[in-house]
């Protein structure tokens, strides 16, 4: 939601105490989201063949026509009869401040889905879910012996440094942002290099400054794809961890990984919401080869 004004105008410090406003919000959009939908859309986008798991509600149908039509495999996305989806309300002023407010709903029952359900993956992801889900879903990786990134995300105030140390030692890799990866450091007192000796890959992005790669052996520093527009950011996170996910698939060096995972944060950041953007695979491979003057 866009409030045509400015928070500042209508919120009085001296009376913050008692506050009670409304705002008219004449321009609303609704967005589907979520990690593991804007993750599967593109992976998808790519080629991958994504299988997202997830606890929805009720009011799920119109995101699952959405999946339908988008050819995303929903086998494991459980529905939660007694709660609502997971779900966003933004309100954005004319400074682009925002105030939300998140409902988690179905999401608290993500414990209720098991890793060993799926069949045939190769790797995997835990991202931002309900606490208990990101812990079990963690373990259960390792139980099945499937590699998988760690991207805790949102989900990082919800863990100790004891409990972040247990996720490193279990994950493959592990991705955040510039601001996660202070707050994962503060939290387990790891430096990046020490985190990259008890994983394959520790990975920093750090918007318009790109994204930094460390492995026990080399950091890696990619650049990021400079755009013509830049229209919201929001879901660039996931839109890079779904090439990071493609690159892994595929065997690919680092390098090549990275680059592919900020092409595909480019291309998002040009469109409003986190699933709006579309390409084919070719069209992809011709802007890599343009953006980074080889192919992959």
């Amino acid at each position: 939601m866009v409030f045509p004004d400015r928070f500042k105008n209508h919120i009085l410090p001296e009376k913050v105490h008692i506050l009670n406003v409304s705002f008219m919000v004449p321009e609303m959009r609704r967005e589907f989201g979520g990690c593991a939908g804007n993750i599967a859309y593109n992976l998808n986008l790519l080629g991958g063949a994504a299988l997202p798991m997830g606890t929805v509600g009720k009011d799920f149908d119109p995101y699952a026509y959405w999946l339908d039509k988008n050819r995303i495999n929903r086998r494991h996305v459980k529905v939660i009869d007694e709660a609502y989806t997971a779900q966003a309300f933004i309100t954005t002023d004319l400074d682009d401040n925002q105030i939300t407010a998140f409902h988690p709903g179905a999401m608290s029952f993500a414990h209720h889905n098991h890793i060993v359900d799926a069949k045939g993956v190769i790797l995997g992801m835990v991202s931002p879910d309900g606490r208990d889900g990101m812990l079990q879903h963690a373990a259960q990786f390792v139980e099945a012996g499937i590699p998988f990134i760690f991207d805790p995300g949102q989900g990082m105030p919800m863990f100790n440094g004891d409990e972040l140390l247990a996720f490193i030692d279990k994950a493959t890799w592990i991705t955040v942002n510039d601001y996660e990866w202070q707050l994962l450091q503060e939290r387990t007192g790891l430096a990046p290099h020490q985190v990259a000796e008890r994983v394959k890959a520790l990975i920093i992005t750090r918007g318009g400054n790109g994204s930094v790669i460390y492995t026990s052996a080399k950091r890696y520093d990619i650049h990021a794809v400079i755009t013509a527009t830049v229209e919201d950011p929001t879901g660039c996170g996931d839109a890079y961890r779904a090439g990071l996910l493609f690159g892994l698939m595929r065997d690919m060096d680092w390098e090549t990984t990275g680059r592919i995972a900020s092409l595909m944060g480019a291309i998002k950041i040009a469109h409003p919401g986190t699933q709006n953007h579309t390409f084919g695979p070719q069209e992809f491979e011709d802007r890599f080869k343009e953006s980074f003057g080889y192919t992959y």
